[in-house]
């Protein structure tokens, strides 16, 4: 609970919207207090003969089925005060506030009299009663709007904080963490924890006040019938305690069902092509199968607690009605007038208790919804820029592995063991070596995505982490192993959220021979990029890949295995745009297919983590037998290819 109102509380202009959101809450409860009191007004008129002239008990009036006529001589002299021989009921009002156990709402009501002339005059009792529900109205449309406001502002902030959060944590976060299940806490969690505030504001706060405010006017009204009411408290508040408890657990069993859930929908859609080429449907249906069928064993627990509660608490409120109304009118001997104003109350005071009872799934399921996102959010990155951090503006000398060792975490081995080399300014340095070298892990500590475990990598004699990770990779353009494209235009993901002017995306386009499928495209430029690229071949998002490295025209440019979804002539072309950029940007290029690096200034041969070799295509043939045997490979490939 603590988490769900710290989530409301944390931005200060929700301060106000809240405090306005309390004023609603309380003016609703007390405009509800005044249409019972409102109804004590019409339905009282007045004592009857036997309760005027009852005998006196112990300072209480009797009322019995039969009256004396000396009791009626008796009394009468008291009631007219003025002598006249006459009684009306302003003064029978007046005699019965002395004796009454009601007093201080019967004075009330003969204050009010006496003020408006209620009683008198009808219009003006009419006119009372249309203001008390013009009051309610209002109250009820701003306490429920408001309410609903700060809802959707704090689900709002939350979304937008998650956001900003999870994109300072490192790799090693979404490497641990799947996409479904990070996906389904910034959208169906920040909506129960919405849901969940704004039931909790109602629940935690305006219940509180309703329910306390509206015993102690029942305490005024009879404290004989309010005594039954605090003896059946117990009774409605012990059951909703253990199913609150019982309903918190079960949330949080579902949140985290929904999580896989969500999960292994996203796993079929993502591989959809390969379950349909293997014709695996009936696995994925069951995998699918299973998931749902836990979530509705789930959901059918968390029902029977949560409709269990209201019928509890009607049972309880029905039998404290009836109690009341029946010990009130034998055994008190009020009159009806007060019996519907006390059971007036009671539905007052009882009402925010069954709505609590129907709310607090929501508030569970939104706890447990704000631990689930608050687990992401209180996850401090790993990779931090340090204090006193400063900015890399330009590369001017060099790239250099001292040294380095890498794995990911204590449960694995290394990736990178004592790995050492130098790409200097202007310089092609090529990274090859076979599948699990640890090729792909170099161009991620570059930008320092993960930190080194032991030695250091040093851009211009200094270390990656003593400049700001934003400025150190404004310096470095990337083409990653598998092209990341989203849903715009060609030229907004060439782009990339940057303002390039139409000539530099051109241009870009040109250079990544990219322009040429995109001239024959309906719109050119303006094409929409359908989800992940599928509109589009995997060489033609290659080649738009390389593009967006291009146009950012950084000093350093980074290829994993950038042509690997490249036919033989667009390989070709790239490989010339990469002979082309020689010279004027440094460059590291990982890549199996050994035709694109052979203009390399140097070559690094990687074998297990390890440099086995490094020196150019010629040096390496001579003095590197594994390079030679990966070399030769490929040529008996290429010459068997075209035969």
């Amino acid at each position: 609970m603590r988490l769900l109102f710290k989530a409301a509380l944390t931005n200060r202009r929700h301060l106000v919207l809240l405090v306005f959101t309390l004023c609603a809450m309380f003016a609703l409860t007390i405009s509800s207090q005044l249409e019972i009191f409102g109804l004590r007004v019409i339905t009282d008129k007045g004592p009857d003969f036997f309760e005027l002239f009852a005998p006196v008990e112990n300072g209480q009036l009797q009322p019995q089925e039969q009256v004396t006529l000396a009791e009626v001589e008796e009394r009468w002299s008291r009631i007219d005060v003025e002598g006249d021989g006459l009684i009306d009921k302003e003064s029978a009002d007046r005699y019965l506030t002395q004796w009454t156990g009601t007093g201080a709402i019967t004075q009330a009501i003969a204050w009010l009299d006496a003020k408006l002339l209620l009683k008198q005059d009808l219009s003006r009792l009419a006119l009372f009663l249309v203001v008390i529900a013009l009051l309610r109205a209002v109250s009820l449309f701003a306490h429920r709007y408001t309410t609903q406001l700060v809802a959707i502002r704090v689900s709002r902030d939350l979304r937008q904080s998650y956001f900003e959060h999870i994109q300072s944590l490192p790799m090693s976060f979404f490497q641990k963490h799947d996409v479904g299940g990070l996906s389904s806490r910034v959208v169906g969690d920040a909506q129960l924890i919405s849901e969940a505030i704004n039931a909790a504001l109602i629940n935690y706060i305006q219940m509180p006040f309703t329910s306390i405010s509206t015993l102690i006017l029942c305490f005024i009204a009879s404290p004989q019938l309010s005594i039954i009411l605090f003896c059946a408290l117990p009774l409605v508040f012990l059951p909703i305690v253990y199913l609150a408890d019982r309903v918190r657990k079960i949330s949080k069993r579902i949140q985290k069902n929904q999580e896989g859930f969500a999960g292994t929908l996203v796993e079929f859609l993502t591989g959809v092509q390969t379950v349909k080429i293997f014709a695996m449907e009936d696995f994925s249906l069951r995998k699918y199968t299973s998931s749902n069928d836990r979530m509705a064993k789930l959901e059918e627990r968390n029902a029977r607690y949560d409709f269990a509660a209201r019928p509890i608490i009607h049972t309880v409120g029905t039998l404290c009605l009836s109690v009341s109304i029946m010990y009130g009118l034998h055994v008190v001997h009020m009159s009806v007038s007060e019996i519907l104003f006390f059971c007036g109350l009671l539905y007052v005071f009882y009402e925010p208790i069954k709505k609590f009872a129907e709310e607090n799934t929501r508030i569970q399921r939104g706890v447990a919804a704000a631990d689930r996102m608050y687990e992401v959010m209180n996850q401090l990155p790993l990779i931090q820029d340090k204090e006193g951090a400063k900015e890399i503006k330009e590369f001017k000398d060099s790239i250099e592995f001292r040294d380095v060792w890498f794995r990911y975490n204590e449960e694995h081995d290394w990736i990178l063991k004592g790995l050492s080399f130098k790409a200097k300014k202007g310089e092609t340095v090529a990274i090859v070596g076979p599948t699990g070298a640890g090729k792909s892990t170099i161009v991620q500590l570059v930008p320092r995505l993960y930190d080194v475990a032991k030695g250091e990598i040093l851009v211009d004699g200094h270390g990656v982490g003593e400049y700001t990770q934003r400025s150190l990779r404004d310096l470095i353009a990337f083409v990653p192993q598998k092209s990341f494209l989203f849903l715009d235009s060609i030229a907004a993901n060439i782009a990339f959220g940057r303002d390039y002017d139409e000539k530099a995306i051109r241009d870009a386009a040109k250079r990544a021979h990219a322009d040429e499928f995109i001239q024959n495209l309906p719109e050119t430029y303006d094409s929409p990029v359908s989800e992940g690229g599928k509109n589009l071949s995997g060489g033609q998002q290659q080649r738009l890949a390389i593009a967006r490295a291009l146009v950012k025209e950084a000093p350093i440019l980074i290829m994993d295995e950038a042509t690997s979804s490249l036919d033989s002539v667009s390989e070709a072309k790239i490989k010339q745009a990469i002979q082309e950029l020689h010279g004027e940007i440094t460059q590291i290029l990982i890549a199996h297919r050994l035709s694109t690096i052979e203009h390399a200034d140097r070559i690094v041969y990687l074998e297990d983590g390890q440099k086995i070799a490094e020196g150019t295509r010629e040096e390496l043939l001579e003095i590197c037998p594994q390079f030679k045997i990966m070399w030769e490979t490929m040529h008996q490939s290429e010459e068997a290819s075209s035969a």
